[in-house]
């Protein structure tokens, strides 16, 4: 069952796939009835799941599910996949890659390789306040609450301590 994305509750489970470029004005015009559709035939077990699906600062496939309704199991998670590789192959893009990190720098989205994260630090490029798409948060609440958060509040905090020796 589709629920609109705004409508989800707090508890809401999230899962959040990262492109690696953003989403063409006709890429997200395409995909909204096939997003929807998605939440709306998703199940699980054969009961009926309260989802939905919206793409978000044109870089992010996100799922939401509300689990007091019905929860998720293992098939239905791989249906999700599924749908998401499907997406993948559709535009030629990535969406299942970990290797890069999302910021918001002056209004702008810039992803960095986790490797290149060290010297970016150091260099001043990323900050402890530049604004980081933690997207491992799990329910839509803190989505609303914190996402983007900046960085020194999610695990990245451990590059902006000081050094002591």
């Amino acid at each position: 069952m589709y629920v609109p994305f705004d409508e989800l509750p707090a508890s809401a489970r999230l899962w959040i796939y990262q492109a690696n470029r953003p989403f063409t004005d006709a890429e997200l015009t395409a995909l909204q009835p096939a997003l929807r559709q998605f939440a709306a035939d998703w199940t699980s077990h054969g009961r009926t799941l309260a989802a939905s699906a919206d793409i978000l600062h044109r870089q992010f496939l996100v799922i939401g599910l509300d689990e007091a309704v019905a929860d998720a199991s293992g098939c239905s998670i791989d249906a999700s996949v599924h749908f998401v590789r499907g997406i993948e192959e559709q535009l030629g893009l990535q969406l299942l890659d970990k290797s890069k990190l999302a910021f918001l720098e002056s209004e702008q989205l810039l992803l960095l390789d986790r490797r290149e994260l060290r010297s970016a630090v150091a260099a001043g490029t990323i900050q402890a306040a530049t604004l980081y798409f933690y997207n491992t948060i799990s329910t839509v609440g803190q989505l609303r609450a914190a996402w983007p958060a900046p960085a020194a509040s999610t695990w990245l905090a451990r590059y902006f301590q000081p050094v002591v020796s």
